[in-house]
């Protein structure tokens, strides 16, 4: 452990506001206080992923729908919080995803033939057919692999940006996780120990609302989520995760915090999941259809929309054309991807050791000399 990084004396305890940040005003402009000052350029990246985001949602929702992919884990009404967290970090940085985070990953510099291999698991998949869908890995892109276990990625980043702290690596890591992953010990554990040793970790908790069907306000006494960084001496702050540039304002802030030597930031992002948990869940079980309304109106992807009308300018016939160019570029993905073979048996025993041990070269010979399942039709 470094001298300097000692646990330290109990200072002034953190405090939590209630306070919503919103940058984006009802007539378009944005809130000066608030505004991220992006780049004409920049806005229009930032609602291009958003827009692809949820147009791969939609498209790979029917793919499962048709037997063609397995399964699915979408972020509609989502994207703005997700993309926009995202887009607010620099290329030194690194995320550590939940599974909802496709989007961002994207942003972030995720080959799109290599996502879509992901979904359909071929030879040319990141993980090479081991995991489900929407678990992949691009450490090019600083991007960690995922894993379903809940809250399990909370303690990985606060590690990491320990490590880097240590090694005096300018760099914060970001951890997505949802309302639920805060009732898992290694929200508790990862909060404690990135507060004590002011590690440069964005904590960013997506309310939306739900835990698969348990209700957010069925996992804390707390009034807010962000509240509870206060018993870990982490500051809290609440923003609107339908509004883009108030979440990129935000984690920018708190990334800044971070790399000065302040330590972490809890920031809890309001929004609403308005799709199931995934493919596999039917939401009409548990809650009804009046619950979308509200968070309907406030659609991240028509506000950000909006604003590029009205300041910069966009048109309806720029916003096909977008849509075309992604959908062109799905189509294709998918041709290729549904034309991969499956990975080669062997791959089972790589990426695990830099050179495998006897016992798993014995194996893989075992299993390529082995008597092969009949393939059916």
């Amino acid at each position: 452990m470094d001298g300097n990084d000692k646990p330290r004396a109990p200072g002034p305890m953190p405090r939590t506001s209630t306070e919503i940040i919103r940058a984006l005003r009802e007539d378009g402009s944005l809130a000066p206080e608030y505004d991220p000052h992006l780049s004409s350029e920049e806005v229009a990246r930032l609602y291009r992923h958003m827009v692809e985001t949820r147009f791969l949602d939609e498209r790979l929702t029917a793919l499962q729908r048709q037997g063609r992919i397995g399964f699915h884990v979408g972020s509609l009404g989502e994207e703005g919080a997700i993309v926009g967290a995202a887009f607010a970090t620099r290329k030194q940085d690194w995320l550590f995803p939940c599974y909802r985070e496709f989007g961002a990953a994207l942003l972030r510099g995720l080959d799109f033939q290599r996502f879509i291999d992901n979904m359909f698991g071929n030879a040319n998949d990141t993980v090479k057919g081991r995991q489900m869908p929407d678990h992949y890995s691009c450490k090019a892109s600083h991007w960690l692999s995922i894993s379903s276990p809940v809250g399990t990625q909370i303690t990985q980043a606060v590690g990491f940006a320990w490590a880097g702290k240590l090694k005096k690596d300018d760099l914060a890591t970001l951890v997505y996780f949802g309302d639920g992953a805060t009732s898992s010990s290694d929200f508790h554990s990862g909060m404690n120990f990135a507060g004590v040793f002011k590690v440069p970790c964005v904590f960013f908790c997506r309310n939306n609302g739900w835990a698969i069907s348990v209700p957010a306000e069925r996992q804390t006494a707390s009034e807010t989520f962000a509240s509870k960084g206060v018993a870990y001496g982490v500051p809290g702050v609440r923003v609107d995760g339908n509004d883009a540039f108030a979440v990129v304002h935000t984690v920018r802030k708190a990334i800044e915090r971070g790399a000065r030597g302040e330590g972490p930031t809890l920031i809890e992002a309001l929004t609403y999941r308005m799709g199931g948990h995934s493919t596999s869940d039917d939401p009409n079980a548990y809650r009804g259809s009046d619950a979308l309304k509200a968070w309907a109106d406030r659609d991240p992807i028509q506000r950000v929309r909006q604003y590029l009308r009205t300041v910069h300018g966009y048109t309806e016939e720029r916003d096909k054309e977008i849509i075309q160019d992604i959908d062109r570029r799905f189509r294709a993905a998918v041709e290729v991807a549904e034309k991969t073979p499956k990975p080669a048996l062997e791959t089972l025993v790589e990426d695990v050791y830099a050179t495998p041990p006897w016992h798993l070269v014995e194996q893989r010979e075992a299993l390529l000399e082995g008597p092969r399942p009949h393939e059916h039709g």
